[in-house]
């Protein structure tokens, strides 16, 4: 019997494990100290923090879960599960409407260079990755 494997019983995490067979094409283990039957779970793809904060802070500015998808690259899905899990709800902003636009460092200096670009509008500049998004708001008019 070989107790090295680089598992450990997810009861007792005990280090005292044998192989026990295959079960659906996954290895089973057993732990010799509790005798508990178990599988190793799959590890799944980690998103970084980062993309996180930065995910939940764009939807709280209106843009939708697939918008920010298209813009992160995290699925719609795992926006709206980290959304949920946290219980956040997005603010009914009725009377503004959102607009918003990537640039890299350069496109966001000559635009912000023309002052007319931003005159009546509210605007939030937030960096994404290497490029910078900027995300203005306007008053509708009655």
């Amino acid at each position: 019997m070989n107790f090295s494997l680089d598992v450990s019983c997810p009861k007792c995490q005990s280090e005292f494990i044998v192989k026990s067979g295959i079960v659906n094409n996954k290895q089973r283990y057993k732990c010799k100290d509790c005798t508990y039957n178990f599988t190793v779970q799959k590890i799944g793809k980690r998103i970084d923090e980062y993309y996180i904060i930065k995910a939940i802070q764009l939807y709280l500015e209106g843009l939708s879960a697939r918008e920010i998808e298209r813009l992160l690259g995290i699925s719609h899905a795992s926006v709206l599960n980290y959304i949920h899990k946290l219980g956040i709800q997005k603010i009914n902003i009725g009377t503004h409407r959102n607009t918003y636009k990537v640039f890299n460092h350069e496109e966001l200096s000559e635009f912000l260079a023309h002052k007319n670009n931003l005159k009546g509008f509210g605007a939030i500049i937030t960096e994404v990755g290497d490029k910078y998004m900027m995300i203005r708001w306007e008053r509708f008019k009655s």
